[in-house]
């Protein structure tokens, strides 16, 4: 495998095993959870992720937390940031924009703009920002 220069790590407040499995879903692979209890952590949130992580079969590595409530961080799509899927392969960069936007806000449907490409972008279930660009070429 080669090396890693940039991984996504997205907060939640409780939903991070369901938007692994989601994003499962959608790109493949197999999410691996460990949850606070195996910390021994106690109390109403002792469910959540401490630390999960996909490492989907198209090299696509996402890594997910729930924040407990005691702490403050930006969660969801809340943190100003947006994911870009592109390239050239139309047919699953297509695959992708659909099976995000399930449950989500498609902000910009995926169509041929201006400069050439086809460009979307949604907001999926989990209020995490993405955009897709199939290069024109």
């Amino acid at each position: 495998m080669a090396d890693r220069f940039l991984t996504v790590y997205l907060n939640f407040r409780g939903e991070a095993a369901e938007a692994l499995e989601f994003y499962a879903n959608v790109f493949g692979g197999q999410p691996q959870i460990m949850r606070h209890s195996a910390m021994g952590t106690e109390g109403p949130e002792v469910d959540w992720v401490m630390h999960g992580q996909l490492d989907a079969p198209n090299g696509m590595h996402i890594m997910a937390a729930d924040v407990p409530s005691v702490m403050e961080a930006p969660i969801g799509g809340n943190g100003g940031v947006s994911l870009c899927l592109h390239g050239n392969d139309a047919a699953a960069l297509r695959g992708y924009f659909t099976a995000l936007s399930e449950g989500g806000t498609v902000t910009t449907p995926l169509e041929e703009q201006m400069w050439g490409d086809e460009y979307g972008d949604l907001v999926d279930k989990f209020s995490i920002r993405w955009s897709v660009n199939i290069s024109g070429q």
